[in-house]
């Protein structure tokens, strides 16, 4: 922003708004690959969940997603399930 001579105001989020920035940056990024489809929109969204993965309330992430992994398979396989979800 400097070198094209944007202004802007800087400062550092607290922690939940951090947390919210990076939810509203996610559905952003999202968007923006649905439409896009491209390498680049897919480096975005993984750069903010690598950056939602360093929240403490998401520590534990990978142990969630293989234990998830483990119960309900992945997509490695290409399968394709229609049904109603209910939790």
């Amino acid at each position: 922003m400097d070198s094209k001579g944007i202004s802007y105001e800087k400062r550092i989020a607290n922690e939940e708004e951090y947390k919210q920035e990076l939810i509203k940056k996610l559905d952003e990024e999202i968007k923006e690959f649905m439409e896009d489809n491209s390498v680049e929109e897919l480096a975005d969204i993984i750069e903010v969940i690598d950056a939602l993965k360093k929240l403490p309330e998401f520590a534990n992430i990978e142990e969630v997603k293989n234990k998830k992994l483990e119960e309900r398979g992945g997509f490695e396989q290409k399968i394709i399930l229609k049904g109603k979800y209910t939790k």
